[in-house]
Order: structure tokens, then C-alpha cells, then sequence
């Protein structure tokens, strides 16, 4: 009897260990036909899924037989393999132990669910670590014998690897979850940002881009046949990621590339020219505008003078019309930077930039006016005279408007154009055709704005002409004078006509006509 259940117990034992193989997840089989369970569907959603990634999502393993080629193009069983550490072999060895743990980093796992393949995932982090270290170690002594330390069919595989592990479906952004369960509710901009729980893993893997990418070893005539315009094109689909730890080291890799790869400098120009003609004219949605002007800022610091044609197109085409979504104030500082160094690179720029944001000035969002009236503060300080006298004219009248904006802080900030000495200056030389268009909104701010702040500013500036031009002040005083005593005869006639219309019809309709004061 005893015997009896000791064999029970070892079959329930067997059961046990094949259960828990079976519980492993099954890689699918590279031609239709194999025998095995089906891979679990990764669903992509349409609006914010990325170039598909060409890996499957769900095998934590690959074939050995892909050491040359993209390592996550055949999945095999998850079996771990123990690998020993790369400065424990031989260097002419280390090429096919590399090739070894890039197929370990092209696994993907479940990262949601920090039970399923623990030891996998550790596993893959440890790769991960240490291939980070061997890219990022410096190289040593020349030595003509030497192994290279990353050949073009480890770099192969790298790009591969990292390319199995970023380029995937963004998940659904939370405006459009929000969107699915109630169509009718309102976007709240206050919402936290998403976090992607595999980030932990997501940030080694970007590391290791990174460090591959500033790497001394690597060749760039090698390197540019896999960190190719592919690439450089899925990364820029990643910048719409909601999390901004991702996006901040998108912004970090896609600048070194722009350094580093001479020759794809103007495509990569004119990929970010895309997105933004995506965004300002068909989306309005995009997570990733602040950190892609950010990059421009310090490629724009480096554009070479005279400016190339494509560079004015640019600014016209594309940085100006970003004025134009609501959501311009997430970007608006890095927006402003890039503005003013066009100006601050070409002064010429001045008009062209000035007319634009007239073209864009808000007309009912009080607090984007804030925005762009601080912009052309900085835009003004960089701009000369000659190109101020183009555009002094219909700039002013916007001030103007600004001035008796019944929200305070609209005319609070267009009053403080009046602390720039640079902006006074070019008032001063121009004052006979700006004091004319400004001297009314001055008075009006005197005699009927309701804020006491608005009216101790509008009294200084209005002190600041009486100083500067007194003649001038007092001869556009007299025409404000004529202006309101013939606005107020113009009234009275007015007033007067509609009394002599309302008396013929009532003569003319007779004692039935009831007429309303």
C-alpha cells in the first residue's frame, strides 16, 4: 500500500512538471501550419499604434539558428540557456557570446503582471546591464591583431534587438479612452500622466540605444544601414507616447543621431516638419511637440548664415501656424525659443515672424493673449529698427486693442512692454506714428478701466509720452478732444433721427401705435 502511493505521488509529480511546461508560453511556429497552441492577439489600436514591431510580443525567447540575422525574427521555446559574462571569454570569442545575449534581449514579456517569467525577466535585465556597460566601456589600445569590439553583424543584431523591444502599439491615449466610455465628457488637461509599467525594462533598452549611438566604436558608414530613415521614423511615432520619461530619452537619442548621422539631417527635418503639419492642421493631438521643438531649438542654434530657403520655409510653414492649436501653451516656451533664435540668427526674420503671430493673435483666449504678448516682448528686443517700421503700424493697433482688454492680465502685459528700454527706444524714434494709435486706448484705460493696477500702469506710460514729446501729446490730446465731441454729435444726430421717425409713425398710425421708451 505504501509502494502504491509512493508511485501516485511521483506520476502526480510528473503531472505537476508538465503542467507548469505547459503553463510556459509556446512560441509560434514559423509557417502556418505548426503544431502548438496560437500566440495570444496583441491588439494594436489604430489611432496610436506605432510601425508594427517585427517581433512577436509574446515569445521571451529566439531560435539560435538567427546569430547573424534579426535576432527576433524566429521565436523558439523559453528555455534559459546560462550564458557566462562577456570579460570572462575570450576577446575573439565575445562576438558570438554577444549574438547570444541579443537573442535574450529581443524577448518580449508581459510586463503588467510581475508574476508571469520572473526569472526570464531578471535574466533580461542582467543582459541588459551588462550590454550597456560593454557598448559604453572605452576602447582599448589600438592594436592592430585586436577583434573589432562591435562588428557589423553584432551592430546588425543590436539595432534589431532594440528595435523588437521600443517599436510597439502605443497604448490608447487617455483622451480616447476617456472618449470610448463617455463620447460626451469634457478632456481634462489635469489628468496624470500615464506611466508604462515595463519602463524599468524600456529605460535599459533606450540606454543601450543610447550608448550605441555615442559609442566611439561605432561607424556611422556601418551604422547608418540599420539606424536607417526606418528607424528614425519610428522613433518619431514614439514621441506621441504618453509617458514623458520615454519621451524626455527620445528626445535625448534622436538629437546624438541628428549629430552623430550627417546624412540624415535633412530627412530628419522634414519628418518633424511632417508631424507638425500633422498636428497643426488634421490632429490637434500630439504628446511629444515640447520635447521635438526642443531638438530644433539647439539645431536651429547651428543653422549656418545666410540661412538656406529651407529654413525660412520652415519658420513660415510651420513654426508660425504652431501658434494656431489651443494647446499651445504645453509648448509655447520651447515654441517662443525657436522663434526668437530665428530673429535673434536673421534680424531680417523680424517682419515675417511679428505679422505671423498678428496673423495668429488669439481674439476670446485671455491667457494664450498672455502668452504671445510675452513672446513678442522677447521677438522685439532681437528686432532693428527698419524692420520695426514695417510692421510698427498694424502691431500697435493690436497693442491697442490689448490695452483696454477688459481682462486685467491682457493689459497688464501689453502696459510692460513699456519697461523694455529696447522697445522704447523704438518707440521714441517712431513716435509720430505710434503715439496716434496708442493715445486713445491710453485714455480710455484712464477713464473707465475698472482695475486700479491697469490704471497706475496706463498713467506712467501715459507720463512717459507727456516726457518724451510734449507737443505731440498735446496735439494728439486735442484730436482725441475733436474725435469724442464729434462722436458725441454724430450720437446726438443719431439719437435725434430715430425721435423724428418714431413721431412720423406715430402721426402716421395714430392714437392705436403704443410706443416703447
Amino acid at each position: 500500500m505504501f509502494n502504491k502511493i509512493i508511485k501516485r505521488g511521483g506520476r502526480k509529480g510528473q503531472r505537476t512538471d508538465g503542467a507548469e511546461a505547459a503553463q510556459r508560453p509556446a512560441a509560434p511556429s514559423s509557417s502556418s501550419g505548426g503544431a502548438g497552441a496560437p500566440a495570444p492577439v496583441t491588439v494594436n489600436h489604430a489611432s496610436r499604434a506605432s510601425a508594427p514591431s517585427p517581433s512577436s510580443p509574446t515569445s521571451p525567447h529566439v531560435a539560435p539558428s538567427a546569430l547573424s540575422a534579426n535576432p527576433a525574427s524566429h521565436p523558439s521555446p523559453p528555455l534559459l540557456e546560462p550564458l557566462p559574462l562577456l570579460r570572462d571569454v575570450a576577446a575573439a570569442d565575445r562576438p558570438g557570446l554577444l549574438l547570444r545575449k541579443l537573442r535574450l534581449v529581443a524577448a518580449l514579456f508581459d510586463f503588467s503582471d510581475s508574476l508571469k517569467h520572473p526569472r526570464e525577466k531578471e535574466a533580461k535585465r542582467q543582459a541588459l546591464l551588462e550590454l550597456v556597460d560593454y557598448v559604453q566601456a572605452p576602447s582599448p589600445a589600438a592594436n592592430a591583431n585586436a577583434p573589432v569590439r562591435l562588428p557589423e553583424n553584432v551592430q546588425e543584431a543590436l539595432v534589431a534587438a532594440i528595435s523588437a523591444n521600443i517599436f510597439r502599439p502605443l497604448p490608447p491615449a487617455l483622451h480616447e479612452s476617456a472618449a470610448a466610455i463617455d463620447p460626451g465628457a469634457a478632456p481634462d488637461d489635469e489628468e496624470e500622466p500615464y506611466l508604462d509599467p515595463s519602463w524599468p525594462h524600456l529605460q535599459l533598452v533606450y540606454e543601450l540605444l543610447l550608448r550605441y549611438i555615442v559609442s566611439t566604436d561605432t561607424d556611422t558608414k556601418v551604422a547608418k544601414r540599420y539606424v536607417d530613415h526606418a528607424v528614425v521614423l519610428r522613433l518619431l511615432d514614439l514621441f506621441d507616447s504618453e509617458d514623458p520619461r520615454e519621451r524626455e530619452y527620445l528626445k535625448t537619442v534622436l538629437h546624438r543621431i541628428y549629430g552623430k548621422f550627417m546624412v540624415h539631417r535633412p530627412f530628419i527635418r522634414k519628418a518633424i516638419n511632417n508631424v507638425f503639419y500633422r498636428f497643426i492642421f488634421e490632429t490637434e493631438r500630439h504628446n511629444g511637440i515640447g520635447e521635438l521643438l526642443e531638438i530644433l531649438g539647439s539645431i536651429i542654434n547651428g543653422f549656418a548664415l545666410p540661412m538656406k530657403e529651407e529654413h525660412k520655409l520652415f519658420l513660415s510653414r510651420a513654426l508660425i501656424p504652431l501658434h494656431k492649436p489651443k494647446s499651445v501653451a504645453i509648448y509655447h516656451q520651447q515654441l517662443s525659443y525657436c522663434i526668437v533664435q530665428f530673429v535673434e540668427k536673421d534680424y531680417k526674420l523680424a517682419d515675417t515672424v511679428i505679422r505671423g503671430l498678428l496673423k495668429y493673435w488669439p481674439v476670446t483666449n485671455c491667457q494664450k493673449e498672455v502668452l504671445f504678448l510675452g513672446e513678442l516682448e522677447e521677438v522685439l528686443e532681437a528686432t532693428q529698427p527698419a524692420e520695426f517700421q514695417r510692421c510698427m503700424v498694424p502691431l500697435f493697433k493690436q497693442i491697442g486693442r490689448c490695452l483696454n482688454s477688459s481682462h486685467f492680465q491682457v493689459a497688464e502685459r501689453a502696459l510692460f512692454l513699456w519697461n523694455n528700454d529696447h522697445i522704447v527706444s523704438l518707440i521714441a524714434q517712431n513716435r509720430s506714428v505710434i503715439f496716434p494709435i496708442i493715445f486713445e486706448a491710453l485714455e480710455r484705460n484712464i477713464q473707465s478701466h475698472w482695475n486700479q493696477a491697469v490704471h497706475g500702469l496706463t498713467a506712467n506710460v501715459r507720463k512717459m509720452f507727456l516726457d518724451m514729446d510734449s507737443e505731440l501729446f498735446e496735439e494728439c490730446q486735442q484730436q482725441y478732444i475733436e474725435k469724442q465731441a464729434r462722436a458725441k454729435e454724430m450720437a446726438e444726430q443719431r439719437e435725434s433721427a430715430w425721435r423724428q421717425l418714431e413721431a412720423a409713425a406715430a402721426k402716421a398710425a395714430g392714437d392705436d401705435m403704443v410706443l416703447v421708451n
